[in-house]
């Protein structure tokens, strides 16, 4: 059943009494907010032939931060109401101290609105989001006779937010999300593996039930599980290694993004602190974070504190030309907030994260970029990895992935880890493909033990000297 619209400055937090409250705790400080977020959720597990799980959940609440420098009081309320805002905000008020700040300018306006009032989860009745997974589970066992398990998940939630300034400036956003995802195993001779698809974004769900589409995903998670049916142990060793287009991406976010993060170069732990406008990749690299495309994962109108989302070139030709702020780092390191500040709800300080990372294409033929590679294999699907900021170095698995010798492709590979570090191999990029694009809309991202939705995207990267993991004697 709809729900009212989300007016809470209308409601339960009369604007002219939460503004007077929010001022008082930030009379002197140099920045602050008063968050209020209603978000709503809801995933269908179909798995093994019958529904696993139906679950729905909603929250509300505020967050109120007052800034002083390197210091930010935070406190946050399930209870939305006057009362307790003014707890709130004795609590975020000993940030101030004795005060002495000026207040930033607010953000900048926008008359840009990505989303409507569409709710994702009302976008298609209960009993079709069943039928739908019904249907997926049968078309998939029938694709082919080795097909022994299936599972899809159907998932949907809305947020709400609106953001109130000391300064009276008042913004709000709606955020969409749907995503559905489609697992098989199949079993050969004794030998089972799995395959999985996936994707979605800030849509409705209108385009996810369509048969076309989870038919697609379907006949992909067999493929990525018939290719590791025949897979072999990965080799080990310094390598060649082409990056597929897409979802490989997320080595470039993990490996590099971070790193370019605002918070992470003023305290001098990123790999990249201190070379802003040196070269620290090839000719021709250039990488950007754009949270203005519309539908994508990481898109936002504006961030968790009311700043327009905005396209940041941070490489261009080589060359690190921008880092991603939000509002507190970016005032320390004397520049402007670029859309960055973001956090994963109402219980959380905003801080600088990723939403679309992407790394643009060249002009090679990426089947071209594959037939150059000596020894070496061609990566091109990716699960997790871990990453270490202070040095960029990180560890990934890869999903799907294959050798290449003497440019001839040849078997799939099982159990292939990339190893290597970020700046070392943002400089070993010897071509880039024509092939640019983005992931299909499955990234969430973690920092400081909060979660959010991103993208991510890149052409057919052709790199040397990486280090591969595997098990091949």
């Amino acid at each position: 059943m709809p729900q009212d619209p989300f007016r809470p400055f209308e409601t339960t937090l009369p604007r002219d009494e939460a503004l007077a409250v929010l001022q008082a705790a930030t009379t002197g400080a140099e920045d602050g907010e008063l968050f209020v977020e209603r978000r709503k959720s809801e995933a269908l597990v179909f798995d093994d032939g019958r529904l696993r799980s139906a679950s729905y959940d909603a929250s509300e609440g505020f967050g109120l931060r007052a800034v002083q420098g390197e210091v930010a009081g935070y406190a946050h309320s399930t209870d939305v109401s006057i009362p307790a805002l003014k707890r709130a905000a004795e609590t975020a008020r000993l940030a101030v101290g004795d005060g002495g700040g000026t207040l930033a300018d607010a953000p900048r306006p926008t008359n840009t609105r990505l989303y409507g009032d569409d709710d994702p989860i009302d976008s298609a009745s209960f009993p079709v989001k069943i039928e739908t997974l019904r249907e997926i589970d049968a078309f998939s066992r029938d694709l082919d006779p080795r097909v022994v398990q299936v599972s899809a998940t159907l998932a949907a939630s809305l947020q709400e937010v609106e953001i109130l300034r000391p300064d009276g400036v008042h913004v709000r956003d709606v955020r969409p999300m749907t995503r559905l995802n489609v697992s098989v195993i199949v079993e050969q001779n004794g030998r089972r593996e799995s395959g999985s698809a996936g994707g979605g974004g800030r849509i409705g769900l209108d385009g996810l039930i369509d048969p076309a589409d989870w038919q697609a995903k379907a006949k992909e998670a067999l493929r990525i599980a018939l290719v590791n049916l025949e897979a072999v142990p990965a080799p080990a060793g310094v390598m060649e290694v082409a990056l597929g287009p897409g979802w490989p991406g997320i080595l470039l976010h993990e490996a590099i993004g971070h790193g370019l993060e605002g918070d992470f170069n003023r305290k001098g732990s990123s790999a990249f602190a201190g070379l802003m406008g040196q070269r620290i990749a090839s000719r021709g690299v250039t990488v950007l974070d754009d949270g203005t495309i519309p539908d994508r994962r990481g898109s936002i109108t504006v961030d968790d504190e009311g700043t327009p989302s905005s396209r940041t070139v941070l490489i261009e030709d080589g060359i690190l030309t921008g880092f991603m702020q939000d509002r507190q780092n970016a005032r320390l390191m004397g520049t402007v907030s670029t859309g960055n500040g973001r956090r994963q709800s109402f219980a959380h300080k905003p801080m600088p994260r990723m939403t679309n990372t992407i790394m643009l294409g060249g002009d090679a033929d990426p089947a071209a970029l594959v037939a150059d590679i000596k020894d070496g294999i061609w990566a091109v699907g990716f699960g997790g990895g871990q990453v270490d900021i202070t040095n960029g170095k990180f560890v990934f698995s890869c999903t799907e992935a294959y050798r290449v010798q003497n440019g001839k492709i040849g078997a799939p590979v099982k159990g292939a880890t990339l190893i290597g570090d970020g700046p070392s191999a943002l400089k070993r990029i010897r071509g880039l493909g024509n092939d640019m694009e983005l992931d299909p809309g499955m990234g969430n991202c973690g920092k400081d033990g909060q979660w959010v939705p991103v993208g991510v995207g890149q052409p057919t990267v052709l790199m040397d000297g990486l280090t591969v993991g595997g098990s091949a004697a």
